[in-house]
């Protein structure tokens, strides 16, 4: 496996890599980078690669969650968005958590055969999925080609940006940047949007319609509560759906600051006692994401299946057309109502899912109770009253680790079915992964400004 990495690694050379700072540039420089950063992501976001353009060909519809969570946006530069990077990524921590790649990350030259094996796996999967993109609207193979480099390019471009804030131009990391950045175009987009629906009278953005409708428009109770509207086969922003944006930015913000403390002591200072603070929220939002993104690859596969399979293979077509219904979210309140049954199905589908993926991730991102026991004791540290054996240590954590891990999992399962059954702006993972990545900005931030504010402590901290 080391030889594979390897081989990634040597593809990894040959990406454009910006040069690390030879000094931490300042706080308002990388702001202003990550600024720049922002506005090239949405430009690409925003420009149609061509012949799309020239000819108005739609793009490729992807389930919701994909562009959430990859954002990315379809028929754009920006059409393959981060998923090389994410995706390359998950693949080889989960490698390297499972040990089926047995890397020390604690040694420097193994860090960056594994940053540059990421890097090369990363423009090996844009180049899969741009082709597949790029061969989905069966064009000439020119245009065909023309199309697939832009989509690749886009991804390199990404990529670039990622590894330049992540080298110390920019704050943060491109992923979670272009990540809240879709998520807030989206939110902004349903919330604002001053374009009317096509066939309709009515603005697809919430507050343009509701201020349209109360001077003289008219408000339909169908719209302003279900986001159901005459001649048009989707929902709606509505109400409902811009209350539980701010309740559930509430809950999660409260949430993810809760924590559960295991008194220690450390053998530096024997007599005095301090806490190792767990997150309630112990997976964050994994679980769901992973769920998300299997849902997601299940019903994308469906779409192509259905196109180029209904008649060779209708069996196979009809099979995931029924498996589909059953792992499609809900988009109206309406289906409590319409059709329990499907609703109930997702949602132990879906919370099930999430527990076992949580699991999982645990065992293999290094957060499992043995992991966690071998930290404290290699930190010096040790827990009042119990003796420094691992395995004493484990089974302790284990009491805490194991059940923040099932709570967490249903927790925010149940946060990304609400989002989704009052037809969220943003989706119910959307909201997840924002209100996490803007409380990471918020730290970072805090935190450099309290370095410049007092340079002292730099020395102190060793930066």
């Amino acid at each position: 496996m080391v030889n594979v990495l390897k081989f990634f690694s040597v593809i990894g050379d040959y990406v454009p890599s910006p040069p690390k700072p030879a000094r931490r540039p300042d706080l308002k420089f990388r702001l202003l980078f990550t600024a720049a950063t922002l506005i090239i992501y949405y430009a690409m976001a925003s420009v149609m690669v061509y012949p799309l353009s020239k000819y108005n060909i739609q793009g490729i519809q992807l389930p919701a969650l994909i562009n959430v969570v990859f954002a990315s946006q379809q028929g754009t530069i920006a059409q393959l968005g981060i998923g090389p990077i994410v995706t390359a990524g998950l693949i080889l921590q989960i490698l390297v958590g499972a040990k089926i790649l047995n890397i020390d990350m604690s040694d420097p030259s193994s860090r960056k055969l594994f940053t540059q094996s990421q890097k090369g796996l990363a423009i090996l999967i844009a180049v899969v999925e741009g082709l597949g993109f790029a061969m989905y609207y069966r064009l000439n193979l020119p245009l065909t080609l023309a199309i697939f480099m832009q989509f690749f390019v886009g991804a390199l471009i990404l990529l670039i940006l990622d590894e330049s804030i992540q080298k110390g131009w920019g704050v943060g990391s491109g992923v979670s940047l272009f990540i809240l950045a879709g998520v807030a175009r989206t939110i902004a987009w349903d919330a604002f949007a001053p374009i009317k629906v096509p066939g309709t009278d009515q603005y697809h953005g919430f507050f343009p319609y509701l201020i349209h409708g109360l001077f003289g428009g008219g408000l339909s109770s169908e719209r302003l509560f279900y986001g159901l509207a005459e001649g048009v086969d989707r929902t709606l922003p509505s109400l409902p759906g811009f209350i539980t944006v701010i309740i559930l930015s509430v809950v999660l913000v409260y949430l993810q600051s809760v924590k559960v403390n295991i008194p220690v002591t450390t053998q530096r200072a024997p007599g005095i006692r301090t806490k190792v603070p767990l997150q309630f929220l112990y997976v964050t939002n994994i679980p769901i994401l992973l769920v998300g993104i299997l849902f997601s690859d299940l019903i994308l596969f469906y779409n192509i299946s259905s196109t180029y399979l209904a008649n060779s293979a209708p069996w196979l077509s009809e099979a995931l057309s029924v498996m589909i219904t059953y792992l499609a979210p809900p988009n109206s309140l309406l289906e409590i109502y319409v059709n329990p049954l499907r609703l109930l199905i997702y949602s132990i589908l879906l919370v099930g899912l999430a527990v076992v993926f949580g699991y999982m991730w645990v065992e293999i991102a290094g957060l499992n109770p043995a992991t966690q026991a071998e930290n404290l004791i290699k930190s010096g540290l040790e827990i009042p009253g119990i003796r420094r054996n691992p395995k004493v240590l484990e089974s302790l954590l284990a009491k805490y680790i194991y059940p923040l891990t099932i709570l967490s999992s249903i927790i925010v399962a149940l946060v990304a079915l609400t989002a989704d059954i009052f037809s969220a702006f943003g989706t119910g993972t959307g909201i997840l992964l924002s209100i996490g990545i803007i409380q990471q900005y918020y730290t970072t931030i805090a935190y450099e400004r309290t370095l410049e504010a007092y340079p002292l402590l730099k020395r102190l901290i060793g930066e």
